[in-house]
């Protein structure tokens, strides 16, 4: 054991930082299938983008050395330029070609004039064009996005709309991604029923399972759903040693605190070794980190809004790293006036659940009801989490908070 005292938040996701190294092994696919995936190589720029000096605006291509900076100056329109249809010739000395947005530039020309500082000739040839006009204004240098030769990708990036549209552009169809990250997970737990059956005395319905399955699903790893198993020693021992064959990482929810029936944390110490066990953070107190074979444990709480909590500011950044993405920055928080009361356990980081909302113009943030880490509700009406940090004080309404907006994180 590591560390067998209680660890804080930013103690536990350094110490997981040291440990953790991206898997092994990759595959190649078509960039329709790469949405969420990790980036395997460097994206190369076969050629510029863009691949020619064009125009930002819809105008006229110009030579700056014909204007002026203090009056104005009749040009000679000598023809047009289209996107897909560059002008043939060559813009000479007081002449101008009518151009359009991505059209390439002429010949000759090296500045573009937008179409509503121009005035046109009464000889319906010519266009007048107004001082201060600064040279190379509205034009699109070639390579400037992108150069010939240069990463446009860097490996390690996780492929979102933008990156693949950015491969597209390049012509590339098929990308080297790494292999998805396999976790096995299961809930633990005598009083846990199966769906589609009704509850026998003492019992409660696998939530924690489906969260667990929604959180792991918008991450894009590969699922290996391995039910429920009882709170007995050699069940768990059994689901433990076959996850750890198939899985990189096991997730379990439940039995890792210190009840007589919580044989989680005793058998990964048995089977493999416990990193951390206990963190100050509320909820999620009793949350477990280890390795057991070549795979990385993490026993959450059996509360369902302490798994959804330590999770998304534990586990996820973990998972990530596995995945091999670059490491993340870190969560932004935004100030806001809370207009609820909460009271503050002492050297804890505490996660209460929160609404944001606007009221007159400002951003305001009250608690989503019922705060007991049994009370999933609160996390369905939430829209962010309140950080109070482990040096915090009780909340009083009109204090200002730190909160983190889900949308992003989850």
């Amino acid at each position: 054991m590591t560390n067998p005292n209680s660890l804080t938040v930013a103690e536990a996701r350094r110490l997981l930082c040291e440990h953790l190294a991206p898997v092994s092994g990759w595959e190649v696919m078509p960039i329709r299938r790469a949405l969420d995936r990790v980036l395997y190589r460097d994206i190369i720029a076969p050629f510029d983008v863009p691949a020619h000096t064009n125009s930002a605006m819809d105008g006229y291509a110009v030579r700056a050395a014909d204007l002026s900076a203090d009056q104005e100056v009749r040009l000679t329109v000598v023809g047009r330029a289209l996107a897909g249809n560059p002008f043939s010739g060559t813009v000479g000395a007081t002449q101008a070609v009518r151009i359009m947005t991505g059209a390439v530039l002429p010949h000759g020309a090296d500045t573009v004039v937008v179409q509503e500082r121009v005035r046109l000739a009464d000889d319906g040839g010519s266009v007048l064009v107004p001082p201060g006009q600064q040279a190379g204004q509205n034009v699109r240098r070639a390579g400037e996005d992108l150069a010939c030769g240069k990463p446009a990708l860097k490996a390690g990036q996780r492929l979102g709309p933008s990156q693949l549209g950015l491969i597209a552009s390049l012509g590339i169809g098929e990308v080297a991604v790494r292999r998805r990250l396999r976790v096995a997970f299961f809930s633990t737990g005598d009083e846990i029923a199966s769906l589609n059956r009704p509850l026998g005395p003492g019992e409660v319905y696998d939530s924690n399972r489906y969260t667990i399955f929604g959180m792991l699903t918008r991450l894009g790893v590969e699922l290996i759903d391995m039910g429920v198993v009882r709170d007995d020693p050699q069940a768990l021992e059994s689901a433990l040693r076959d996850a750890s064959l198939q899985a990189d990482v096991i997730l379990t929810s439940g039995g890792v605190s210190v009840g007589e029936a919580d044989y989680v944390r005793e058998l990964m110490a048995r089977l493999g070794d416990v990193r951390f066990w206990k963190l100050d953070i509320k909820p999620g107190r009793p949350m477990a980190s280890g390795r057991i074979g070549n795979a990385w444990l993490f026993g959450l709480p059996g509360n369902p809004v302490a798994v959804m909590v330590t999770f998304y500011q534990i586990v996820v950044d973990a998972l990530l790293r596995l995945m091999g993405c670059d490491p993340l920055p870190e969560q932004p928080l935004f100030r806001v006036a809370c207009v609820s009361d909460i009271d503050k356990s002492p050297r804890r980081r505490e996660f209460p659940r929160g609404i944001l909302f606007t009221e007159n113009g400002e951003w305001k943030v009250r608690l989503a009801g019922n705060q007991g880490s049994g009370i999933l509700s609160s996390m369905s009406n939430a829209n962010c989490f309140i950080v109070l940090p482990e040096s915090g004080k009780d909340v009083k309404s009109g204090d200002f908070v730190e909160v983190q907006p889900f949308e992003g994180i989850m």
